[in-house]
């Protein structure tokens, strides 16, 4: 078994000797058997919330009707008028910055690649029960008094003109009260969270790291469990140099199901990084730990979330990817694929 890793760490550039090698085998494997620190934190900041004032999911009534160009904000919420910057945020691996509209209301733009998924991916979420943020997707809009951002200047033209926005609603108030752990959760085992694993393979999210869950009061509801950050989709999952995000081509040719084992469904999407990445246990280890989000799923519970799904017509998921601003061709492409896995689930 070194022998087989050591060619592959050969093959990629890297030479341990044979004592690294074997610490870093026996480091890794204590770190995916031993309960993860990480999730024990996460479960205290989630667990204790009393069950009347927390939810994962909300059954919608309307799925058939559900606007998924305007999404769960609807065309009256959208931001209004002239936009003024206010400050730059420089959390995340994104550029973002918030502004404020003529109505006073707060909104964080969004830039780069992760602009358009995560507009649609909210809109497929929150059609099918789950909260989201209000976001909408702009192609261009202008902020007065836009100064030279650190990050994401090559996104601004003259005049303050802002390219690829997504922007996400601001409440004053709307704090986040904390993180949760998909293992280690109020929700574990219930055919709702295992539809939210589902929903992730559906748009190829390969990112659903703890930092990217929050708890925040949405719909009325004083603690939301729901997946904040959905960026990381539409694309193929895989190591840190094959996945990809926002390529339509890439989602089109990737594979849903990987298997069906009895009563329980492994879905195809990979996290893994790559081998050589061993050397640094507690990212591998992490990153592997995340394709367990999107196995081991019980069938039954990902047939319920494609019979809701499948109540979504072709031209409401496209709707979705318009008010992403894809183009007409990538629109086809997308809803077409979102279309075909569907169809998927609920063969099952």
């Amino acid at each position: 078994m070194i022998t087989k890793a050591k060619s592959r760490l050969l093959a990629a550039g890297v030479y341990p000797t044979n004592e690294v090698m074997t610490v870093a085998l026996l480091i890794l494997t204590a770190l995916l058997i031993a309960p993860a620190s990480q999730a024990q934190r996460s479960a205290q900041r989630s667990n204790g919330v009393k069950s009347s004032q927390a939810a994962l999911w909300l059954k919608p009534i309307d799925i058939k009707t559900r606007n998924l160009f305007y999404g769960p904000g609807g065309k009256e919420r959208q931001p209004n008028g002239k936009l003024t910057f206010l400050e730059e945020d420089m959390h995340g691996t994104n550029p973002k910055f918030l502004v404020k509209d003529e109505q006073g209301v707060r909104w964080k733009i969004k830039l780069g690649p992760e602009a358009q998924p995560e507009v649609v991916a909210t809109r497929l979420l929150w059609a099918v029960g789950y909260f989201v943020d209000e976001d909408y997707y702009q192609p261009q809009v202008k902020v007065e008094k836009l100064p030279r951002l650190r990050r994401g200047q090559k996104y601004v033209s003259a005049n303050g003109m802002v390219r690829g926005a997504r922007l996400e609603r601001d409440e004053k108030g709307d704090k986040k009260l904390g993180e949760w752990d998909w293992f280690n959760n109020p929700y574990v085992g219930t055919r709702e969270l295992n539809g939210l694993r589902v929903m992730m393979a559906l748009i190829n999210n390969w990112d659903p790291k703890d930092v990217n869950n929050s708890i925040r009061p949405r719909q009325g509801v004083a603690h939301a469990y729901y997946v904040s950050d959905l960026g990381a989709s539409f694309g193929r999952g895989g190591n840190t140099l094959t996945r990809t995000r926002n390529k339509p081509m890439d989602y089109a040719r990737a594979k849903f199901i990987h298997r069906i084992n009895g009563d329980k469904v492994d879905f195809a999407l990979r996290t893994r990084p790559s081998f050589f990445m061993i050397l640094y246990p507690p990212y591998y280890s992490r990153r592997t730990r995340l394709e367990l989000v999107t196995k081991d799923i019980p069938r039954a519970d990902a047939l319920w979330i494609g019979n809701l799904l499948g109540q979504l017509s072709p031209e409401q998921i496209a709707d979705a990817f318009r008010a992403g601003g894809y183009t007409p061709e990538q629109v086809a492409r997308l809803s077409t694929k979102v279309c075909d896995r569907i169809a998927e689930l609920k063969d099952l």
